[in-house]
């Protein structure tokens, strides 16, 4: 299953809501990039598309459903406007509909290519860290659980 729904805080004064769909993606992923910026070109300053980069250190789990930095990272999630989560092929098949080329996806709606394709997808996600020259996702979690603590202490500190 690739979807599921949750609940949005609607009331958070932060939100906007103009957008239809949420795209968490990696900004320190090179290939992300060039496709956040392809559909950033394609949204045309519409705010269809609200895109979250998950690699800043201010990303935040609460405001996306509670999809921790190490679930995003592990496979593409996107989160509908009505909450539902969207994993996978998927993902990238409702944002390429809402910026009106769904064609480019449409294939995968059907069963037996949506299996190969998500099938070819998680080959793709469980790699693209080494083919981009990266360290490994473990190392990765454990740098930024590294970060978010310094950065706790420091506050703490500054606290008192």
């Amino acid at each position: 299953m690739t979807t599921t729904k949750a609940s949005i805080n609607k009331t958070n004064p932060d939100s906007n809501f103009s957008w239809k769909i949420k795209l968490l993606y990696d900004g320190e992923c090179p290939l992300c990039v060039k496709e956040v910026n392809f559909l950033l070109k394609k949204d045309a300053n519409r705010g269809i598309i609200k895109f979250i980069d998950i690699a800043r250190s201010d990303y935040s789990p609460e405001e996306n459903l509670d999809i921790d930095f190490a679930t995003a990272m592990g496979r593409i999630h996107a989160i509908t406007s009505d909450g539902e989560i969207i994993r996978n092929v998927e993902a990238f098949r409702r944002v390429y509909e809402e910026l009106g080329m769904g064609y480019i996806y449409a294939i995968t709606k059907l069963p037996i290519v949506g299996a190969i394709a998500n099938f070819v997808y998680g080959i793709w996600a469980d790699w693209r860290l080494r083919l981009t020259g990266r360290p490994s996702l473990e190392t990765l979690i454990k740098e930024r659980q590294s970060t978010v603590t310094t950065a706790e202490t420091s506050r703490c500190r500054l606290d008192n």
